[in-house]
């Protein structure tokens, strides 16, 4: 979520039929442009391919206000897509659809007293001192209000949009169909189990008692912890469509950008040594990445944690097969690292026998990276490049194509998503000794950690 003062109230479409009309528009006006561009090349003696005119500015502009525009799991998809294309997307296309991180249209005013007279009943502004009416953010599935409590206290109240929980299923199905249309999800690749699970992650994030009840078990495991602070749970005003939490100042992340090194390297090693608690000693995950869900405090130095609706517990055997891959990689040994990221997921055994050559200049590559001494400099991306055209006769490969097990998909996403910040804020973070650190324990090698915990 992010600060949403400057921007106007727009009612979220709750009823089916509205949020297919919107969808159609957007169809319509995807396919409008497709005709505009291609006569345009036509004009000017090219022939377009029918990807080269879907993926257009025109195109990703069209459907990036569409989607902040309905909110709920169409925006939330949307916002994936954005996050997770990484370098596969030109610039420009992904700058127009990183704009759905930044944040969403909010309610009006009538639409606001509508949901919480639902919730907390007619008399509910007496619960409070004050109520700020202006959300001071707004995201894809509810927006968070300043309210001051007649005791003094001040709280966070996160309020969901009518009708999210309703259209889950069919705006899944429907952000699905716009990604099979533009050429960015291929045919031949099944992804039904994987929409499925999307669905339910979504239903889950829309339920704000469960989000509560993470709130507080994320509390309760970061306990003292330097360099982190988690909001308290206020469970008397949350309900499954409003939920309650103290106020916790802080700066958006991003802010970072012009903080000192070694501020910027402060909050990178929390976040990262937090990513390794979950995967490894926890068992427990905030899967979401978004950067909305940090902020900063900048005298005490701690990174503030919110949005925990997408938290799920990471499998015994999934956190193992990391735990095995880590250690692959720490011993150098590329063979080891190979057949790790088989176990885990991370690779089919086509594309293996298919591009064994490749995959293993990939490999070394990483392990060229992650093994030098001393900090690793995110700031640095040049191996990205490199990775990325090595992977480019792989990625034609289509029927070599391979989908990680859904956990694994979850996992890597939060991983992934550190890694884009870290870049960002050009962290420099001793990651190498923080993983020793965490999975080595002594001389164990490769392949001997056990599969349960």
């Amino acid at each position: 979520m992010t600060d949403d003062r400057t921007s106007k109230g727009r009612s979220v479409p709750s009823g089916r039929l509205a949020r297919l009309g919107i969808f159609g528009r957007m169809a319509g006006g995807v396919a409008g442009n497709v005709v505009a561009e291609g006569a345009r090349r036509l004009a000017n003696g090219e022939r377009p391919k029918m990807n080269d005119l879907l993926l257009t500015p025109a195109n990703a502009m069209k459907v990036a206000d569409q989607l902040s525009h309905l909110r709920g799991a169409a925006m939330k998809l949307g916002q994936m897509v954005s996050m997770d294309s990484g370098d596969m997307l030109p610039p420009e296309l992904s700058a127009i659809l990183a704009k759905l991180r930044d944040g969403a249209h909010h309610m009006p005013p009538e639409q606001l007293d509508r949901v919480l007279i639902a919730e907390w009943g007619k008399d509910w502004r007496r619960k409070f001192a004050h109520f700020q009416a202006h959300p001071i953010a707004a995201a894809s599935i509810g927006q968070v209000h300043k309210a001051r409590m007649r005791d003094g206290r001040t709280l966070a109240i996160k309020v969901q949009y009518p009708g999210v929980k309703d259209s889950i299923d069919a705006d899944v199905d429907n952000v699905a169909t716009l990604l099979r249309v533009s050429g960015m999800l291929p045919r031949e690749l099944d992804i039904a189990g994987l929409l499925g699970e999307a669905k339910r992650q979504l239903h889950e994030e829309a339920d704000y008692i469960r989000e509560g009840a993470m709130l507080a078990r994320y509390r309760d495991l970061v306990g003292d912890a330097p360099g982190l602070v988690v909001p308290a749970l206020v469970p008397e005003l949350t309900t499954p469509r409003v939920l309650a939490m103290d106020f916790v100042e802080g700066v958006a992340v991003e802010t970072l950008e012009t903080a000192s090194q070694e501020v910027r390297d402060q909050a990178m090693q929390a976040l990262i040594g937090l990513v390794l608690r979950e995967l490894l000693e926890w068992g427990l995950m905030q899967t979401d990445p978004n950067f909305a869900n940090y902020r900063w405090q900048t005298e005490a130095g701690r990174l503030v944690l919110l949005d925990f609706g997408a938290a799920r517990a990471v499998p015994a055997d999934v956190g193992a097969g990391y735990r095995r891959l880590l250690l692959a990689g720490l011993s150098g040994d590329r063979d080891a690292v190979r057949d790790a990221a088989l176990s885990v997921g991370f690779l089919g055994e086509a594309i293996v026998v298919r591009h064994r050559a490749t995959i293993d200049a990939m490999i070394d590559v990483v392990l060229t990276e992650l093994n030098r001494p001393g900090p690793f400099d995110f700031g640095d991306r040049a191996f990205v490049g490199a990775l990325r055209d090595q992977g480019i006769e792989m990625v034609r490969d289509r029927e070599s194509w391979h989908l990680p097990s859904i956990d694994t998909l979850f996992v890597q996403r939060k991983i992934s998503g550190t890694a884009l910040l870290a870049a960002r804020l050009k962290a420099r973070v001793d990651v190498r000794a923080m993983v020793m650190a965490q999975v080595a324990g002594g001389d164990q090698l490769p392949g001997t950690v056990a599969a349960s915990r």
